[in-house]
């Protein structure tokens, strides 16, 4: 279930950054807004790599322990 939630939270917060990317360009703030939108939007893929990595430990550490 908390897996859940910090997938919906990175995903909303990954939205508002979004939309602040896009506000910051109208204004004609370039720089800074492309550095908002790749850290604002890494997040996610940062989570997703940590599930993923969690996933295979878990996996490998079942597998050792039916050999034993």
């Amino acid at each position: 279930m908390s897996e859940s939630i910090i997938k919906e939270k990175s995903f909303q917060f990954s939205l508002k950054t979004t939309k602040l990317y896009k506000k910051l360009l109208s204004e004609n703030e370039y720089i800074l807004s492309n550095q908002l939108l790749r850290s604002g939007t890494s997040i996610g893929a940062n989570i997703e790599e940590l599930i993923g990595m969690l996933t295979a430990i878990v996996k490998t550490s079942q597998k050792n322990l039916t050999k034993h």
